[in-house]
């Protein structure tokens, strides 16, 4: 009887090695490379791929509107346009 119970043990045994090996083991192995593959296609898009005008054309990412800069923006400009005007006047 022991030795009954001891052969269904061994054989369900015997079943989970076969099938670790043949379906488990690959489906981890592919599951594994896929995700690192993934992550590795996530970071270039948004690290680097997102900023290539082509890939902008092509996916219809439309890049930020440029605002033209005015001609006084800062102090220095405002300073030295100043001391421009001085110096013309006196001259």
């Amino acid at each position: 009887m022991e030795s009954s119970s001891a052969s269904i043990a061994a054989n369900s045994l015997y079943y989970w090695n076969y099938f670790n090996l043949i379906l488990l083991c690959p489906i981890l192995a592919i599951s594994f490379a896929l995700f690192f593959i993934l992550l590795g296609w996530f970071l270039a898009w948004k690290l680097v791929l997102v900023h290539v005008p082509l890939i902008q054309e092509i996916f219809g990412m439309r890049k930020k509107p440029v605002n033209p800069k005015p001609p006084l923006r800062r102090r220095f400009s405002r300073f030295y346009k100043g001391i421009n005007a001085t110096n013309s006047a006196s001259d």
